[in-house]
């Protein structure tokens, strides 16, 4: 398990206020269109604490509903932002 994933997991719960334990979310969990708190204002908080914590910026070209696909796919694009960095 690589730090961005455990940060990201406590960054969704913390941002969305989640109940959910971070070892509940598992990189096949479904994000956008599961959880009811992952709405356009979810998106945005969690954008704005995923830039802030990483130190990464989230283009408004690069939103897509892919990204928020499951915890694994946005590990992923944070990973990719950070590696470009």
């Amino acid at each position: 398990m690589t730090d961005t994933l455990n940060d990201i997991r406590t960054l969704l719960i913390e941002a969305l206020e989640l109940r959910q334990r971070p070892e509940d979310l598992r990189e096949e969990t479904a994000l956008f269109g599961a959880m009811p708190e992952l709405d356009s204002f979810g998106v945005v908080s969690l954008v704005a604490s995923l830039e802030d914590h990483f130190d990464i910026t989230v283009d408004d070209d690069e939103f897509g509903a892919e990204i928020f696909e499951t915890v694994g796919t946005l590990t992923g694009f944070v990973d990719a932002k950070l590696a470009a960095a």
